[in-house]
């Protein structure tokens, strides 16, 4: 399975929103990622959301530890071209859902794909942020750090992200965005896209020099 995605016709991309409300809540993270969905399915890209609150992912590091996370959401990540992580910012940090999203991708960062090279290799990865304080663009590099760290290739300016004034205010959905934001999630979403086609056209990432072992 771990190549799939570089043979087939479809390109896939799989939003993650690691906002802590649940789906019966407005998620203003899920309304800026929507944003980017959009641009892609335009694109012919097939798209996927999945708020992580409705799962129930265990905090551990066992890749084999059977939960939602295992039997549910790992195996749409492998088959995605792309990954697109969503946080919310909370004192000035990523999530806590964020941050065990991310230790769970490590669970599995040993595995190999059929070339040799750690899983990820050949897939696209960027992140998508809201808050209203400090800390778009702290969350961001965690995010883009971590999935490069574990073999996602990340793009160009593929982070995207919303800050409103400091303290209490209207959140992304009441403001509606803002221009840059906007500029920000169309770059964000052409560069995934042109990164996902140039590596499922040729054929992932060369395997010379970076095998796993």
């Amino acid at each position: 399975m771990a190549d799939d995605f570089l043979t087939r016709d479809t390109i896939k991309a799989l939003y993650l929103n690691c906002s802590l409300k649940s789906s019966s809540d407005q998620s203003n993270t899920e309304a800026l990622m929507k944003e980017s969905m959009a641009i892609l399915g335009d694109q012919g890209i097939e798209t996927e959301l999945v708020r992580i609150a409705d799962k129930k992912i265990d905090a551990v590091m066992d890749p084999k530890h059977e939960d939602e996370w295992t039997g549910e959401i790992y195996p749409m990540v492998r088959d995605a071209n792309i990954l697109i992580i969503g946080s919310p910012i909370w004192l000035g940090e990523m999530s806590s859902l964020t941050t065990k999203v991310i230790e769970r991708l490590y669970a599995h960062s040993a595995e190999t794909n059929d070339k040799g090279q750690y899983a990820y290799y050949g897939q696209v990865g960027a992140a998508m942020v809201t808050g209203n304080e400090d800390g778009g663009k702290h969350v961001c590099r965690n995010i883009l750090y971590s999935l490069q760290h574990v073999g996602f290739t990340i793009p160009p300016q593929s982070d995207v992200y919303w800050v409103g004034e400091a303290g209490p205010g209207p959140s992304y959905i009441a403001a509606g965005g803002n221009d840059f934001t906007t500029n920000m999630c169309q770059t964000m979403s052409w560069n995934v896209i042109h990164f996902a086609r140039m590596l499922k056209e040729n054929g992932g990432i060369p395997a010379k020099g970076n095998m796993s072992e």
